[in-house]
């Protein structure tokens, strides 16, 4: 197993921000006060009809079914990815047999990060007005990067998987407002059901359109819940 070099703690970053749930949307309160959205509320405005359609289609009780395990194999995996990256002995032993085999088809990829700036940090940004939780800041073959890391059934399009490239990004922007320190690339890992992981590399900029078109719809259907920036 390979051992992860971790970076001194930025001090500008030593805040907590709690969650309040509104009308079922999750919210962070920032060390001012403000009340943000999470990112990934934003830019699930993307795929709610989408959603809504295939929950009618296979009904409540199957859907509720599928989505079920799909959190729940998405917690297991990040939780071991998690514990790999912070070097932490024996984080495999009493894992479900499945879950270990899906991160070992990753952990090749992983075996590429460094130089770890952050794990699970919490991040907002007053340039969007948005707030959210990073899996992983580090290095990525010698590039500073936002890494996510996803699970899936079946093996993903890229057209598929804008909203990660997008939520990558808004973390690049917001860790970069409150340290000053750049970060240019966004890495998602997909570990994929029985077949081969998926890595995509996507530039920051590429981007940042993408998260103010998701911001314009949040606002645009929830115009109760939320402050119209102009």
């Amino acid at each position: 197993m390979k051992k992860f070099i971790h970076l001194a703690n930025r001090p500008e970053l030593s805040f907590g921000m709690r969650t309040e749930n509104i009308n079922g949307k999750r919210n962070y309160v920032t060390p001012e006060g403000e009340l943000y959205p999470s990112i990934t509320t934003i830019l699930g405005e993307f795929s709610k009809a989408s959603i809504q359609a295939w929950r009618k289609r296979v009904g409540e009780t199957e859907a509720n079914k599928i989505s079920g395990k799909a959190s729940r194999r998405g917690t297991l995996l990040h939780h071991l990815c998690e514990s790999y990256i912070k070097n932490e002995e024996g984080f495999l032993q009493g894992e479900l047999p499945y879950i270990a085999e899906l991160f070992h088809t990753i952990e090749p990829i992983l075996e590429r990060i460094d130089n770890v700036h952050g794990v699970e940090l919490a991040l907002y940004s007053d340039h969007f007005r948005v707030a959210g939780r990073t899996d992983l800041i580090a290095e990525f073959d010698g590039k500073l990067s936002i890494i996510d890391y996803k699970t899936s059934n079946r093996t993903k399009k890229k057209e598929w998987c804008e909203s990660y490239f997008a939520q990558g990004a808004f973390y690049a922007v917001a860790y970069e407002e409150l340290t000053k320190i750049p970060v240019s690339q966004v890495v998602i890992v997909i570990a994929v059901d029985n077949e081969q992981p998926q890595l995509f590399v996507e530039k920051r900029d590429d981007w940042i359109d993408k998260i103010w078109e998701a911001k314009k719809l949040y606002e645009l259907n929830n115009t109760d819940t939320v402050e119209v920036s102009g």
